[in-house]
């Protein structure tokens, strides 16, 4: 079954051929893969999520609602966008947004808060209406978003590196336990095996310890939103920018990098309803994750291209479960080295990151220079407005280029195309 054949199968079609469709699509590495992301999802980010709780000082019901409310909202949006596009568009929530309302929450009343996660997730969804995230995406120079994509991801692999420098035993024996599994066990999933070298070296070490992470089982605890301007300018506009330029951007790039062709617009409007549900539940937004859709499109999660979808739905099962259980998982999850996470989640991008940088510096296609600004800016900490570097790579990149006047040799194109595909320089 095609990408275009499946896109119109849901939810009619024929449910015999569906069925045997869906299971050819949860192998061996794609549910290796899905387990890796939300390992990946469900460690570090919580705990920014908890700090910037603990900064406004909520509850602890309230800190229950707003992990609730982003990671099963987020693995909702994956099993929609999966199951109905058949692609590994992974849904989860803005890292970066979370950590900004770090530094919100000490002056923004909660409540207030609440209110601007609920505007920032309409903004997402009427740009989404409106079309206009789609035809930008479809004017940007495909170097520049890949050089973009690659900036922004490469700190998987330095983070890899830090691993090893951190726990050289854990970290390490993971990486070449990936390496020798990659040479001589083709048929094995070699992020599998590097998660379960690193998961035993950690157990017999003693490095698996219980996370300090105090919170306890506990009912959410939902909170009435209040609408103020300050919050809307402080929170609403930077989050909405940041789920627009960084998160769906990223995860756009990915996907073509990969040979798909994303709904743009959906993947806007779902992300903007996430937003609404997610802030009336006390959580920041629920949308498309650049990093998480990077690990599950990744060649990580199987060879053939459609059926990586299933590596999504598992991390949507498990990100679910996750917000259900989130009072008494996050201890858990902390529980592992972050180097045995940050390793596993390095080797998982190799593959994105080859494809990102090899589209990026494409002689043929053009648009170098700005494409390396982008590439530079989108590995820096960059933060202007509220808003992290991916975007301001892709605004810095293009703009080197209009004044540089670059363009593709030879008049290749250099910009998505509805009909062509993905072969390094054309979409």
């Amino acid at each position: 079954m095609s990408q275009k054949d499946t896109r119109a199968a849901l939810p009619g079609g024929d449910r015999i051929h569906w069925g045997k469709d869906l299971r050819s699509a949860l192998s061996f590495k794609s549910i290796s893969t899905g387990i890796v992301a939300a390992l990946f999802g469900c460690s570090g980010p919580a705990l920014i999520v908890i700090s910037a709780a603990n900064a406004g000082h909520l509850t602890n019901g309230q800190t229950v609602a707003w992990l609730f409310a982003v990671y099963f909202l987020g693995g909702l949006i994956s099993l929609i966008m999966a199951l109905r596009y058949r692609q590994p568009i992974t849904g989860a929530y803005s890292i970066p947004g979370a950590a900004i309302m770090s530094a919100a929450l000490v002056t923004i009343p909660f409540a207030e808060a609440v209110g601007a996660f609920i505007l920032s997730g309409l903004i997402v969804f009427l740009l989404g209406l409106s079309g206009w995230v789609g035809r930008i995406m479809h004017w940007l120079p495909m170097p520049i978003v890949m050089a973009m994509i690659a900036g922004a991801l490469i700190r998987f692999g330095v983070g890899a590196v830090d691993s090893v420098g951190a726990a050289p035993l854990i970290a390490g024996m993971a990486l070449v336990a990936f390496f020798l599994t990659s040479r001589f066990l083709k048929s094995v999933p070699p992020v599998l095996v590097a998660a379960v070298v690193g998961f035993l070296m950690a157990y017999f070490t003693g490095a698996i310890q219980t996370g300090g992470v105090d919170i306890a089982m506990v009912a959410p605890q939902f909170t009435w939103p209040n609408f103020s301007f300050d919050a809307f300018v402080a929170i609403s506009i930077p989050l909405a920018a940041l789920v627009l330029g960084a998160e769906n951007a990223q995860a756009t790039g990915v996907l073509l990098a990969e040979g798909y062709r994303p709904p743009v617009n959906a993947m806007t409007i779902i992300s903007g309803i996430g937003g609404i549900v997610a802030g009336l539940l006390g959580g920041h937004n629920a949308n498309i994750a650049g990093p998480m859709t990077a690990i599950c499109a990744s060649d990580q999660a199987g060879a053939d291209r459609e059926k990586r979808y299933g590596a999504t739905l598992v991390n949507g099962v498990l990100f679910c479960a996750f917000g259900l259980f989130a009072g008494g998982a996050v201890p858990l999850i902390m529980a592992l080295p972050k180097a045995l996470i940050g390793s596993v989640a390095g080797v998982a991008m190799i593959g994105v990151l080859l494809a990102a940088f090899q589209q990026a510096f494409n002689k043929q296609s053009g648009y170098q220079i700005g494409a390396f600004v982008a590439l530079v800016v989108a590995m820096s900490k960059l933060s202007l407005l509220g808003i992290s570097s991916p975007f301001w790579a892709l605004v810095a990149g293009i703009a080197v280029s209009a004044i540089l006047r670059e363009a593709p040799v030879n008049g290749v194109s250099a910009t998505p195309s509805e009909n062509a595909p993905v072969d390094g320089s054309r979409v």
